[in-house]
């Protein structure tokens, strides 16, 4: 079977074309991030209007990467929700009416399933049951996965998702957008333990996370310390040291609680490095293993759309005409694959 993928839920337009027997054939992507950068984050009206301007020729580029026609296609896969309203839109349109036209059956995607089964599209993959850490922009939680579609959410952010608490740490310290990879980049500068961040949430049982008041923490120290590069780095060095300690503590207390041996890191902020290096070394003192996708496919992406989606409609699970985008849209709650 072989599907396109079509990923407009926030800021990038992703399409990829999956082969159930070859793997990836072909992935295009475009970025907004140029369009926002004078705003300092996504404007959703212009991210709906570029999504509309390059869809098309995105979509044409992937199918003549993959050497294929219209009718080598099995079916569409487009990202549902969550997400912004009008970019979600885009994409269940164009999917929709592509799905109608060339007579193929279409399935709307969650986009955090997408995420979560990322890290499918490389040779080594994990098998179920795993623990996964979903980390983006606008997402922070740690579910259960004992199949495609059997989601526990076992934890989450109850105010600011860890990437967007870097985004805003960053616009603080006067980064421009993306701010996230920008304070990272700046924080590699820094000499550890300079400062010493609170780490929110960990003395209390549970799995929850907070990020709102890290970020007002990191507010407080960079308005009283020096503006000085090494300072600013020191700083920056903190707040990652802080996030990644808190997202490792919560993740060792889920591995412990579900016994899973198996941890999956996905999500835009899953290409930390500093991230990676600590949850490796934390599994390898559990005996377990990490899996994480390549940096390519940590951001939204169409490849994951594709891929998540085939699965879907390999098992027969497939959506009338209407055309339906969710914003909120619970992971919970979706259909399993058996």
């Amino acid at each position: 079977m072989r599907v396109l993928g079509i990923e407009t839920s926030c800021d990038e337009t992703g399409i990829a074309v999956y082969d159930d027997d070859k793997g990836l054939l072909s992935h295009t992507l475009y970025s907004q991030v140029k369009l926002h950068a004078d705003y300092g984050g996504v404007v959703p009206e212009l991210a709906s209007r570029d999504h509309v301007r390059k869809i098309v020729p995105l979509i044409r580029q992937a199918l003549a990467d993959a050497d294929m026609s219209i009718d080598d296609l099995d079916g569409i896969a487009y990202t549902k929700g969550p997400g912004l309203i009008g970019a979600l839109l885009v994409g269940a349109c164009v999917g929709r009416a592509l799905a109608f036209s060339w007579d193929k059956p279409a399935i709307g995607v969650h986009h955090m399933e997408g995420h979560l089964l990322a890290p499918m599209l490389e040779d080594d993959v994990p098998e179920f049951p795993f623990l996964a850490l979903l980390v983006s922009g606008g997402h922070s939680m740690i579910v259960g996965v004992e199949g495609i579609g059997r989601y526990t959410v076992l934890g989450e952010s109850v105010d600011d998702a860890a990437g967007e608490a870097f985004d805003k740490t960053a616009k603080l310290m006067g980064l421009d957008y993306p701010g996230g990879p920008r304070l990272s980049k700046l924080a590699a500068k820094g000499v550890p333990n300079s400062y010493r961040f609170p780490r929110p949430m960990t003395d209390k049982p549970g799995l929850n996370m907070s990020f709102s008041g890290l970020k007002t923490f990191a507010a407080n120290t960079i308005a009283a310390e020096p503006k000085d590069e090494q300072t600013r780095a020191n700083i920056a060095c903190a707040f990652e040291e802080a996030v990644v300690d808190t997202l490792a503590i919560k993740c060792k207390r889920a591995l412990k609680q579900t016994g899973y041996k198996n941890l999956v890191i996905a999500g835009g902020v899953s290409a930390n490095t500093r991230l990676r290096s600590s949850l490796a070394e934390m599994m390898q003192s559990l005996g377990g293993k990490v899996y994480y996708p390549r940096g390519e496919f940590c951001t939204d992406n169409g490849a994951m759309i594709a891929y998540a989606g085939l699965q879907r409609l390999k098992a027969g699970q497939v959506e009338d005409l209407a055309v339906k985008g969710q914003p909120r849209w619970p992971l919970d709650t979706l259909e399993p694959v058996d």
